[in-house]
């Protein structure tokens, strides 16, 4: 291609088409089965396949970044030749968008590297991560692949988090743990830990024990009942707050996230991190920091897409886990591996399983198209109705 022909709106819609894919190929549609479901069999699709098919496995943005966005990778290309590029400032954006300090934020290729800097970090000498299962399982493969522990303990049996139980065990074993996971909310189930439990969950385990608190679904929540825990690192409190752009930034391809925690954790951190982030989504992601109101569109066609689709199959009667997020939990009463081979085979990817919720079924929310092919799909394969709600 002569790339001196190329127009500016045909080139922005060459990145995006292109830049897409970085973090998830065609050939390999299970974007997150492959830190934490290494069992689950990865499908393999063509280009056109993939194209073709209703993405609802791996809890992304379906609609793109913005066009303020879109902006400003495209103009950071000119940047792509060269070291020590001009990054936009994105460290002190964070720092300004949080109300802390440059020196209080460390960058990641996605908040997925954030996780694993956190475990090789305060994971040596065997020491051990305590949280919850189901929950995003790339804490626990990471802490086995290093050769250290993890202590999971079951949700309860609303599928929330159990606080209480957490601090029990956190202080049994406090010698041997490096820190404590909290998904907040928690994928896969959409749940929040409320600003109460966290702040007894702070107050009740050993002072220096850090807290790892895994935001990235932040965004999409409107329950009063939760809250940030940025405030806790202006406290001075050992709590690392891991955020993404991957998410309602619609970035997952283009990988950048970020933790805010005090300083000398981030100094211990630091060394542990790659650094591997382009200039292009460093650019897009302060234009992103600054576009609240494309946010609130996604959040809001986002709550309306997921709360119509949950209504539909409680009305078919399957029960619906109460989400958060951008993705739900519906119990299908059977096992997902299989069941989701079908809908594959209908156009449609859904997500892996979440042992030991392995009969529930997580799906992504999509476009409007793509959640009107999933309930079509779910519908041939499960008939039009169930007749009673089941737990």
């Amino acid at each position: 291609m002569d790339v001196k022909t190329v127009s500016r709106r045909g080139f922005m819609g060459g990145v995006a088409a292109a830049l897409g894919y970085i973090g998830v190929r065609p050939g390999d549609v299970w974007a997150q089965a492959r830190s934490a479901a290494p069992a689950v069999p990865r499908a393999r699709l063509s280009t056109s396949e993939y194209d073709a098919v209703a993405k609802l496995a791996s809890n992304e943005n379906p609609y793109g970044p913005p066009e303020s966005v879109m902006k400003a990778m495209t103009e950071a290309f000119k940047y792509s030749n060269r070291y020590g590029y001009p990054d936009g400032g994105i460290v002190q954006e964070i720092a300004a968008h949080h109300g802390v300090k440059p020196e209080n934020v460390l960058l990641g290729a996605g908040s997925g590297e954030i996780l694993q800097v956190v475990g090789t970090t305060f994971l040596q000498d065997g020491r051990k991560v305590i949280g919850v299962e189901p929950s995003y399982g790339s804490v626990y493969q990471h802490a086995s692949g290093i050769k250290a522990d993890a202590i999971k303990l079951p949700l309860r049996d609303d599928y929330t988090q159990d606080v209480a139980e957490m601090i029990k065990v956190a202080r049994a074993n406090y010698r041997d743990l490096g820190f404590v996971y909290l998904c907040n909310p928690n994928n896969p189930t959409g749940l929040v830990v409320s600003k109460q439990d966290v702040k007894l969950l702070l107050d009740g385990i050993p002072a220096d024990l850090p807290v790892l608190i895994d935001e990235a679904y932040h965004h999409f929540i409107d329950d009063a009942r939760y809250a940030t825990s940025i405030p806790y690192v202006l406290e001075g409190r050992p709590v690392i707050v891991a955020r993404t752009f991957s998410k309602i930034a619609a970035l997952a391809g283009m990988r950048l996230g970020y933790a805010v925690a005090p300083k000398y954790l981030i100094d211990e951190m630091r060394p542990h991190a790659v650094g591997s982030i382009n200039a292009l989504v460093k650019w897009g992601g302060v234009a992103a920091l600054k576009d609240t109101a494309a946010q609130e569109q996604v959040k809001r066609v986002t709550r309306e897409l997921r709360d119509k689709t949950t209504a539909e199959l409680q009305a078919l009667g399957f029960s619906v886990i109460p989400s958060q997020t951008n993705f739900f939990m519906v119990h299908v009463k059977r096992h997902v591996v299989p069941l989701a081979e079908e809908f594959r085979k209908k156009g449609v990817l859904v997500g892996r399983p979440f042992p030991p919720m392995t009969e529930h079924l997580r799906v992504s929310v999509g476009t409007a198209d793509e959640m009107n092919r999933f309930m079509a799909a779910f519908k041939e394969i499960f008939g039009p109705s169930r007749g009673t709600t089941a737990q």
